[in-house]
């Protein structure tokens, strides 16, 4: 007997009919004798609306009761699928985020889990009940509903399965597993049978929007097996795993890309001790994060600092950058919204050399111009002009011989 946490996302749970196939799948985990817990985002297009209520009520809406509005999505979805789970035999109760509890801070909008009291729902497994959880959301510290941000269901899922010691989350989603990249744009994608937390934490944050960074995070911490595997088929899904679980490792995982990306350049900035926090300090307090990051020395003194930040914070970054304009000093910025960012991933890439030089030839060979670099371990990412996304994309699943035989 195995305890098993599932989670659903929004388009597993969209219709009536689509609630009763994940409550059929959910008997099945059951009827094999296994402890079944369930996580469940809202019906797919529920978040939006009750987003866009609030939105148009009041573009400057009291957090807390947007999170009072935001999380009811989830609890609908959890009450029709305790019901629907009710209707074929199985002993089921809906849970909202406050009942278990999850505790978190109180960041509403974006809260982070602190920990989940976990007692309750193992005496309840333990008597063959099914509990279905409300996910996206917890109890902050003023005792008030609190949502995790986008996503937030996969971390519900991930610190469920680790409060309740459970063998493995199953997080199930309108794909079938991780690919080596993105099937659309190269059909000879593979799919792989395990990845490691590194990997898919690095994929996740370069923009494979399999899972959902925070929840790749944590289940490394909690060290929680994860399984990401189709909701529509019954095929075999893809293993997050620990590095030693992989016997093998491949030097290339995968190939991310984002289109998410836009590049600032300040120019003609002093080249002096400070200057560098003069520009990101303000950007932090701001909230904005930054991603890649160049500098450019000229020999009269000065420098130009070319980074990347979020689409969506780009006029932000703007009106930062010139409100501290006379404490930087610098002449001008620019920005350019038409750039993708490349990401080439594996844990190989600690023990082989030439991952770089591969990348760098690979896109030289198609004319494509590289305008920022940056690395990590197991990780290099480049920045492109937009145009070049796919070309770029599939000539690199090539050149690391990712494509399926």
């Amino acid at each position: 007997m195995a305890r098993i946490v599932m989670k659903f996302g929004g388009t597993s749970v969209a219709d009536l009919d689509r609630i009763r196939n994940v409550a059929a799948r959910v008997k099945r985990e059951v009827d094999a004798g296994n402890q079944v817990a369930v996580v469940v985002s809202a019906m797919a297009g529920a978040t939006n609306q009750l987003v866009g209520w609030c939105e148009a009520l009041s573009p400057l809406f009291d957090a807390r009761e947007y999170d009072a509005v935001v999380a009811t999505g989830e609890q609908v979805t959890a009450g029709l699928l305790a019901i629907a789970l009710q209707s074929i035999g199985i002993e089921a109760r809906s849970w909202a985020g406050w009942q278990i509890a999850v505790d978190t801070d109180g960041q509403h909008g974006k809260a982070r889990i602190n920990g989940i009291e976990g007692e309750v729902l193992i005496e309840r497994l333990s008597r063959g009940q099914v509990p279905v959880v409300a996910g996206f959301q917890g109890i902050g510290p003023d005792n008030r509903i609190t949502t995790l941000g986008r996503g937030g269901s996969d971390t519900s899922a991930v610190a469920l399965a680790a409060a309740l010691k459970a063998d493995r989350c199953d997080i199930y989603t309108d794909v079938d597993g991780i690919y080596t990249t993105d099937p659309r744009i190269v059909p000879k994608a593979r799919k792989l049978a395990k990845i490691t937390y590194e990997e898919m934490l690095e994929l996740a944050s370069v923009g494979a929007k399999v899972l959902q960074t925070r929840s790749v995070e944590l289940a490394m911490k909690e060290r929680v097996r994860v399984q990401v595997l189709s909701s529509f088929s019954d095929a075999p899904g893809t293993m997050v795993v620990d590095e030693d679980e992989i016997v093998e490792q491949e030097i290339v995982a995968g190939i991310a890309y984002s289109r998410d990306e836009a590049k600032v350049t300040v120019r003609r900035v002093p080249d002096k001790p400070g200057i560098a926090a003069a520009i990101f300090v303000p950007l932090a307090e701001a909230n904005i994060n930054v991603d890649m990051i160049v500098q450019n020395v000229s020999e009269d003194g000065t420098t130009d600092m070319t980074f990347t930040v979020g689409k969506t914070d780009l006029a932000k970054a703007q009106a930062t950058l010139e409100a501290v304009r006379g404490a930087i000093g610098y002449a001008e910025f620019s920005t350019d919204k038409d750039v993708a960012k490349i990401s080439v991933v594996g844990v190989g890439m600690r023990s082989h050399a030439g991952v770089a030089g591969t990348m760098f030839k690979t896109l030289a060979d198609r004319g494509i111009n590289i305008q920022v670099i940056s690395t990590s371990e197991i990780k290099v990412s480049v920045l492109i002009a937009a145009e070049y996304t796919e070309l770029a994309v599939r000539a690199l699943h090539g050149a690391y011989d990712l494509d399926a035989q």
